[in-house]
């Protein structure tokens, strides 16, 4: 995709697709690969995201959730009673 031109194009294409937050393109492990982040509210949207990415570019997709600061402080009391129950 990259000698034939196609990868730019079909990443845009994605990309608008999935509107991210933020994207950022690099190495892993000494491969092309990136990061891109997602605000998902429904895990039911997860194929969307990750289904394109596999069928144009037979990419492996990892997808991890996370927290804003302000997440944390909200889980706080959470976090407190699973440590009292499960230390």
């Amino acid at each position: 995709m990259m000698k034939a031109g196609t990868f730019g194009p079909t990443m845009g294409r994605i990309l608008a697709a999935i509107r991210p937050e933020a994207s950022y393109f690099t190495t892993i492990d000494g491969q092309r690969g990136g990061f891109i982040v997602v605000d998902v509210d429904d895990a039911s949207k997860v194929p969307s995201i990750a289904e394109p990415l596999f069928q144009a570019f037979k990419a492996s997709v990892e997808i991890g959730g996370a927290m804003t600061a302000e997440d944390l402080q909200t889980a706080d009391d959470d976090i407190a009673q699973a440590a009292k129950i499960y230390r």
